[in-house]
């Protein structure tokens, strides 16, 4: 084990790089239930259908994956599973998890602490993920050793992500040159999974990318476009019902 620390490590970015963590206020993993105290994690996950199974098999023969499909269907955590295995078993030296800092139609007004504090919020569902696959200890220790990094979209601009595990989650909060911004951030021995629903955007009509550019991108060989739909959903059964008449 303390050798697998040291080559995480070795392996992360500059200090200049890595996201500032517990420099006191709010932060998710301090939160009962957040990772503030250990609980038990989840080891192995299997897919639940036949698009989940795409998915992963996808995931895990392209560098990059656009998951698209409504709420439930499991995008954002096959996607964590897949980038936690792939640090654990030593294929990529970090893992990179971001999304855009958009609130769900409220104005949430002004928020306490530094810069840190107030977008921790807006993570809060990427460091759920984490801690439900490895536990808040662990996601701790590789946080603060620089081998997990969570960060939002905005963030990500001027970067090459090498030898990295990148998720970009509720992808569809992003505009069209967000989008394209992040998917060139792509560096050598890496993969990139983007996730999210192009039915639930929180901004303002015509503005998401996401649908535009999975279409433009479908037709690239290398890169996998896979679509979820109510079927998919593992969420409480109401939910596929609801989202069959909303």
């Amino acid at each position: 084990m303390a050798k697998r620390s040291r080559d995480i490590a070795n392996a992360r970015l500059p200090e200049a790089n890595v996201e500032p963590l517990f420099r006191g206020g709010y932060h998710p993993l301090n939160e009962p239930g957040g990772g503030g105290r250990e609980q038990s994690y989840v080891r192995t996950v299997r897919p639940q259908g036949e698009n989940q199974r795409a998915l992963l098999a996808a995931i895990q023969k392209h560098h990059l994956t656009l998951a698209l499909g409504p709420a439930g269907t499991g995008k954002t955590y096959l996607a964590v599973t897949a980038a936690v295995e792939a640090l654990e078993a030593g294929r990529v030296g970090r893992i990179v998890l971001t999304r855009p800092a958009v609130e769900a139609g409220e104005n949430l007004g002004f928020l306490p602490g530094d810069l840190i504090d107030k977008l921790a919020p807006y993570l809060r569902p990427l460091y759920d993920a984490l801690n439900e696959r490895l536990g808040g200890k662990r996601v701790r220790q590789l946080m603060t050793e620089g081998a997990i990094e969570i960060a939002p979209v905005a963030y990500m601009r001027g970067r090459t992500l090498n030898n990295a595990f990148v998720v970009v989650d509720e992808a569809q909060n992003c505009t069209y040159p967000q989008i394209k911004m992040v998917l060139t951030r792509l560096g050598w021995h890496s993969t990139m999974v983007v996730t999210g629903d192009p039915d639930q955007t929180d901004l303002l009509e015509g503005l998401s990318g996401l649908a535009d550019i999975a279409q433009r991108l479908e037709a690239i060989a290398g890169i996998a476009v896979i679509r979820l739909n109510d079927r998919d959903i593992v969420r409480h059964p109401l939910v596929g019902e609801m989202l069959g008449v909303l």
